[in-house]
């Protein structure tokens, strides 16, 4: 049986970029029934082990089985990375909305906060952040928010900007539409497209960030799994047990890129222009 035109373009515009994520998403999810021990258990007499029949990855130090502690820990950047976009998107998207719209006073009020975000350093402010806090889940997606909002919030209000003197946006205000309509029902859409493409670009930094951050022990505590954790945790060992810092460095690398280029596909998707510029067999 035939696949319909338009269903076809949905499932191959991800890429295997986008498969790649929608697989972690489905192994995270179901992690309890995946994986193979409990990511746990002590087995000092395995520790360092390398990888087996009974444990697919190898051991850790403490001989916990790594697959299991992978699969789990892809829960947290998962989770952490979702959370961070979300949080980011709504605020970035909400001041660059007013911002553009509005104009005058309120749009220099919103960019001069925005510019004083940029002067900091993200990651040194999320590391500021969460030393000063204390480890855990939701201060390491509070300290990526706090300054992860500015690029949305730019972004949004170049769009608004270039979308005010349109002619459909001419009629919308013509007829009298309240602001709350006017931006979400007219604007918003219109600038969703490049929005999403810069959410999988912010996907992609809060997981770097979120590892960088259990690397360094600010982030979940021990003895929850994390990618970063799991790296850090074999940093010591890894001259004699490379497999341990292996692995997790993998899975990070991969779902950075694979975002990435997930980002990169939907912006010639999105963009109504790559049809046009594409040459043509």
């Amino acid at each position: 049986m035939a696949v319909p035109p338009r269903l076809a373009r949905w499932l191959v515009a991800p890429g295997w970029a986008g498969w790649l994520l929608v697989a972690m998403a489905i192994g995270a999810a179901a992690a309890p029934w995946l994986a193979p021990h409990d990511p746990s258990a002590i087995d000092l007499a395995g520790a360092l082990a390398p990888p087996s029949v009974h444990h697919w990855l190898g051991q850790d130090r403490l001989g916990r089985d790594l697959l299991s502690r992978l699969l789990f820990g892809a829960r947290i950047s998962l989770l952490v990375g979702m959370a961070t976009v979300t949080v980011t998107a709504t605020v970035g998207a909400a001041v660059g909305l007013l911002a553009g719209w509005l104009g005058g006073w309120v749009d220099e009020l919103l960019m001069r906060i925005t510019d004083c975000f940029l002067a900091f350093p993200g990651i040194l402010l999320a590391i500021a952040f969460t030393a000063a806090t204390g480890p855990g889940i939701g201060h390491v997606i509070l300290a990526l928010s706090i300054i992860g909002w500015v690029g949305y919030a730019r972004l949004t209000r170049g769009q608004v900007l270039a979308l005010r003197s349109t002619d459909f946006m001419a009629a919308a205000t013509g007829l009298g539409l309240s602001l709350p309509r006017l931006l979400l029902r007219h604007l918003l859409p219109s600038v969703a497209a490049p929005l999403t493409v810069e959410a999988t670009f912010g996907f992609a930094y809060a997981i770097l960030a979120e590892s960088s951050l259990s690397f360094l022990g600010l982030g979940a505590p021990p003895p929850t799994a994390t990618w970063g954790g799991l790296l850090n945790g074999g940093r010591a060992d890894l001259l004699v047990a490379p497999h341990v810092t292996t692995f997790p460095g993998v899975a990070i690398f991969l779902t950075v890129v694979a975002a990435v280029h997930l980002g990169d596909r939907l912006r010639d998707h999105l963009d109504p222009r790559h049809e046009a510029l594409a040459p043509h067999p």
